[in-house]
């Protein structure tokens, strides 16, 4: 029985561990979209979406390795709520890593268009939403229920950004027309980064309902 619970706990690290190294996977994924959108650099957009492959890999192997936990042996409290944090958190890194790849598809589309809005604060929003992202997966990582309550509270600062960034690319559009095709890919470029930092507050919630019930 000892043998079972600590082969049991071997894995409910292994699967930790892993959920760690998606949100490390994500994060540099979104942050290479960005890179490829402000430098058009197709050639980084292109390997982002290709690597889109591993991130839903990995999030599959997190989730085959959390039903085997509940299959294999009845978990106590505390291990079911880790397992349930664990399968909320790996949804919303593969939703992120959804949203790299259409930032990076956009990339593509605005590769060789020479006119773009100017006013959008398109590094910014980025910087904030993948900050939260990051800070997220730190409280996940050193169980902190404070930074995890941090994240929460800054999502409020994105959602602030988005409205600002859509009311820019509004106004920009309607002073020139030849802006509109790539004010509307923008748009939806706004909308992926608005998205990360929601993401991100979902995994700072799933962190400190995990640990607020320990």
């Amino acid at each position: 029985m000892t043998g079972m619970r600590t082969a049991y706990h071997t894995a409910l690290e292994s699967a930790r561990l892993d959920v760690v190294r998606l949100g490390a996977l994500v994060g540099d994924a979104v942050h290479a979209a960005v890179t490829s959108l402000e430098k058009r650099d197709t050639p980084l957009a292109a390997r982002v979406i290709a690597g889109d492959d591993d991130v839903d890999a990995l999030r599959r192997r997190v989730e085959q390795t959390c039903i085997e936990l509940i299959w294999k042996q009845q978990p106590v409290a505390g291990e079911l709520r880790q397992v349930a944090a664990m399968l909320e958190i790996v949804t919303d890194l593969e939703r992120t890593g959804d949203y790299a790849v259409e930032i990076s598809k956009n990339s593509i589309k605005l590769a060789d268009v020479s006119i773009r809005p100017a006013r959008v604060e398109i590094g910014r929003i980025a910087a904030i939403a993948n900050e939260m992202l990051r800070e997220a997966m730190r409280a996940y990582t050193e169980r902190d229920a404070s930074i995890a309550e941090a994240v929460i509270a800054r999502d409020d600062e994105v959602d602030d950004l988005y409205a600002r960034g859509i009311e820019a690319l509004q106004e920009e559009m309607q002073a020139d027309s030849a802006m509109v095709r790539s004010g509307t890919i923008m748009l939806f470029v706004l909308t992926s980064l608005e998205r990360v930092g929601d993401r991100a507050q979902n995994v700072a919630w799933h962190t400190k309902e995990m640990l607020d019930k320990a």
